[in-house]
């Protein structure tokens, strides 16, 4: 079965060292599951190309079909790398903005990865005091690491610290997806992937005696 991971990117420029740097960190999570024996491609989306579909989104509450065509294809992914420019030491406007006209529900439980570019290392930050909390609201099951670049960052050998922090985080997201969701088809015979962690999530919540019951009938 071979599984789609969707990756997020608000970088602005061209060439981007956002897409820079979610392109390192996809090919690597795509290294790591072949080394596995599982197949998976990668979803790239540049948020650049949709930035006026999102604002009029933001404004009618309608998301106009290339809009709609990528929610959808965020709907049906297995897993998620999402990167974002690093603006007035937050994510930028366009990063959040996507967030927003996204059904909370199409994240519940998706495994992902996430990084962020700025200038300076200081602003690091970012990745902790902005975006683990959105993608904590939003119930996405969020991988340990999460990957900073700054401009020192680029240009080094295999031994870089950017590029062990991309190994550290793409092998979090390699594993999850190997070893902890489930496969089911749907009815049009298109395969789906279920986490497992929703529901171990949901379970934990229950009180005892429904917790008791519920391992009973298993």
């Amino acid at each position: 079965m071979q599984r789609t991971v969707i990756v997020i990117s608000a970088g602005l420029g061209v060439p981007s060292t956002t897409r820079m740097l979610a392109d390192q960190m996809g090919a690597d999570v795509i290294a790591r599951l072949a080394a596995r024996g599982i197949t998976a491609v990668l979803d790239v989306v540049d948020l650049r190309n949709y930035a006026t579909d999102i604002a009029n989104n933001m404004v009618t509450g309608y998301a106009g079909p290339k809009l709609a065509e990528v929610i959808d294809r965020v709907e049906a992914a297995d897993a998620m790398i999402a990167v974002t420019p690093t603006f007035s030491a937050s994510y930028s406007g366009l990063f959040k903005s996507f967030f927003d006209v996204i059904e909370p529900k199409f994240l519940d439980g998706m495994p992902v990865l996430f990084g962020a570019t700025g200038g300076s290392p200081r602003h690091s930050l970012v990745l902790e005091m902005a975006i683990r909390p959105l993608f904590s609201y939003l119930r996405a099951n969020t991988m340990p690491t999460a990957v900073y670049a700054a401009p020192e960052d680029w240009g080094g050998s295999g031994s870089n610290p950017l590029e062990r922090r991309i190994g550290q985080g793409a092998g979090e997201l390699a594993a999850v997806l190997a070893s902890h969701v489930q496969v089911s088809t749907t009815a049009d015979g298109s395969h789906r992937v279920k986490r497992a962690q929703r529901e171990a999530d949901d379970m934990t919540s229950l009180p005892f005696e429904e917790l008791l019951a519920a391992t009973r009938r298993r």
